[in-house]
Parts: C-alpha cells; structure tokens; sequence
C-alpha cells in the first residue's frame, strides 16, 4: 500500500515538474501577440471621393433692355438650340420705333427726293434766265444804252441763281439713293428693328435649361441672369480631393463612378483635368473626370462617389497598415519577429491605401510582423506570433477621401 502511494507521489510531482518546466518554457518564449505574414498578393490603390456632375460649361442668358416679360416659352430640363425664343418682352414702344424709322424711310423716297430733284431743275432753269439777262445787259452797257448799275444788278442775279444751283444740287445729292441722308434714315431703322430684336430672347446655344428667373409680368433689366443653360457637350464630374493625394494622380485614370441617387448603377470615367493650383481654404485641388458613354440618369449636379485608381500591382509585397508605425512620406516602420524576438525594422513604401500598403524594401517574403506593436514591445523581446489572415478588401488598396464641401 506504502508503495503505490509512493509511485502516486512519484507521479504527481513529476507532472508538476513537467507543468513547471512547460510554463517556464512558455515565459522565456514571451507573450503572444497578433500579426501577419507578409505575403504577395494583387494590390490596386484607388482614391475615394465625392464629387457632382457639371456640364463643360454654362451659359447664363439675360435681357438686353428693360421691359416687363409678356411669355416665357421654356421651362427647367427643356433641350434649346442656337435661335430658340426663351422669353418674349412688351415691345410696343420698340414697334413704333420702328414703324416711325420705315415711315421716315419711305418718305425720303416717294417724297423728299423727287422734290429735290424739282428743286433742282427749277434752279438749273433760274440759272440760266439769269445769265441770258446778264449777258443781254453787258451788250446794252457796251452801247451805253442802260447803266452800269443796271448791268451790275443782273450780273449779281446771276450769281445768287448760280448758289441756288449749287445748294439745290448738294440738296439732291444727300437724299440721292444711297447717300448721307438715306444711310442716316436706314442706320436710325436698323437701330429700331435692333431693339425690337432685343425683345426676344433667344438661346445663343445648344444645351439644357437648369434655372429660370422669368414669368410673365416680372420686370427685367440688363444684368440680371433670366436662364442658365447646361452647353450641349462632354459631361464631366468635378471632384474636390485632398491635396495629399495631388502626388499619385495623373492625367487618363480611369475611375469607377456611382450616384448618390442610383447606387446600384456603376458607370466609367476618366481624369480629364487637375487643377493647376490649390484651394488654400480647403486644402484641395479639383480635378474634373470626362464620363464616355453618358448614362440617361445622370443630371446636372448630381452628387457622385468616385473610386479613382492611381496605381495597380498585379503580384507585390504587402503588409496590413496597423503593423506600420512612424510613417513619414515613403519610410515607416515595423516591428518584425525572427528567431522568436522583436526585431525593428525601416521599410520603403510603395502604393499605399486604407487596409494595405506595398512593401518595396527592408522587409521579405514570409517575414513575421506585429500589429499595433509600436508602443507595446521593444527590440529583443521575446514574443510568440498569433497569425492573422490578412485583410480581404477585394484585393483593393484604397486611399480613402471624406466628402468634401463643394459650396
């Protein structure tokens, strides 16, 4: 009996023995931690944003003149062409003008020209009694048969026929076709039929009506914007983004497109602009992304998130960006796990997102890495891994933008 309990006793502290040594074991091995194992794998970095549809430009389209509005013959989303009336002012006052300036013109003609034409030929007429009368006194006056006073009085009649001729003829040659006074009458006829003109307004281009500021009644004035009017042309999506990003983008990128309104359907463009300068207030640059083919759904201004790709690996090195810390441009850090310890290490960066990021140098294939480590561990402490599956986003990167106000 005294046996077995000594075999019992054996046994028991034998096991003991082993726990201890196991757990002591353990503790030299250190604490577990959760990481990742690099791996290569796919990588495209995008950069989110939100954004709203503009056409390529407006037109803002006015009155030229001052008048009350009579009828409006377009509406909000109405497709206009160069020439189509929008508006149509009183013009009454403008109509009498003009009548005034064809009454004033057709009485040169049928009236004022022919009378001096008859002016003129009874002056020519004048003239020429005048100078027989003359010459008939100065062959008097060579007999002695009259005075010189007598001769003088016919020679100056002569003389005030002949300025008559002359004013008759200047007369006649204003009024003549073509000349001072009928470009003065058809200029002042013109001028009148111009500001009838004005009394409609017309669209001067292609496009669609966004606003109206017009009814009938209202009183308009020069310089107040009666319709705006989207130009018929390429639609574009005009996207506010962090001047961070400015380094990854370029002209031609293509972008994956969805509006706010119709989430379910995506549709293409591509960057077609980037802003030369900086907002300062917002720290953003606009860029502007052509869209080819348009969707029938889109409308002016309407709210778009786009995922604009900046950059694709089709096989790199990638680690999850919790195990980075101290990122400053292209350089971090990360804390690595070989021969069981903590070990520091400097990386190069390369395409770089939300979940992931590519990995260029200082660190390999299959290298062990901790997450969130950086102020948790020190180098050459002892640390056991507890691997974590590396973030499935789609294999997709994204450098991610909060929507930006565009007011």
């Amino acid at each position: 009996m005294s046996m077995l309990r000594s075999r019992r006793t054996i046994a028991l502290i034998s096991v003991a023995a082993l726990a201890l040594l196991f757990a002591a074991y353990r503790y030299w091995q250190g604490p577990k931690v959760p990481g990742y194992r690099i791996e290569s794998r796919p990588l495209v970095q995008t950069v989110v944003a939100t954004g709203r549809v503009v056409a390529v430009s407006r037109a803002q389209v006015g009155s030229e003149i001052t008048g009350v509005v009579v009828e409006r013959r377009v509406k909000e989303g109405d497709k206009v062409a160069p020439g189509d009336v929008l508006v149509v002012l009183r013009s009454d006052q403008l109509s009498a003008q003009v009548r005034e300036a064809e009454a004033a013109l057709d009485q040169l003609r049928r009236s004022a020209r022919p009378q001096a034409a008859v002016a003129l030929r009874q002056a020519e007429v004048q003239l020429e009694q005048a100078r027989r009368e003359a010459e008939r006194r100065r062959e008097l006056l060579k007999r002695q048969a009259i005075s010189r006073e007598d001769a003088e009085q016919a020679e100056q009649a002569e003389t005030l026929a002949r300025a008559a001729v002359d004013k008759a003829r200047l007369a006649a040659a204003s009024l003549a076709q073509g000349k001072s006074e009928e470009a003065v009458v058809r200029e002042r006829l013109q001028s009148a039929r111009a500001a009838l003109a004005k009394s409609v307004v017309r669209s001067e281009v292609s496009g669609t009506v966004l606003t109206r500021n017009a009814e009938p009644g209202d009183l308009v004035q020069p310089g107040r914007v009666l319709f705006e009017i989207a130009r018929s042309g390429d639609t574009e999506l005009l996207v506010p983004l962090d001047e961070k990003n400015l380094g990854v983008l370029s002209l031609g990128q293509l972008a994956q497109c969805v509006a706010d309104a119709f989430p379910a359907r995506i549709f293409p463009a591509r960057v077609s602009f980037i802003a030369p300068g900086i907002d300062a207030q917002r720290g953003s640059v606009d860029i502007r992304l052509k869209v080819d083919p348009v969707p029938a759904f889109l409308r002016q201004d309407m709210t778009v998130s786009v995922n604009i790709e900046t950059g694709r690996r089709d096989k790199t090195l990638v680690v999850p960006n919790d195990a980075l810390f101290d990122v400053q441009g292209d350089s971090a850090r990360l804390m690595a796990i070989r021969d069981g310890k903590i070990k520091n290490l400097a990386v190069t960066l390369g395409l770089r997102g939300l979940a992931m990021s590519e990995i260029l140098s200082g660190a390999g294939q299959g290298e062990q890495v901790v997450m969130n480590a950086a102020k948790t561990l020190k180098e050459g402490e002892r640390v056991r891994l507890i691997e974590q599956a590396l973030p499935e986003i789609d294999n997709t990167s994204v450098r991610n933008e909060l929507p930006v106000n565009l007011n």
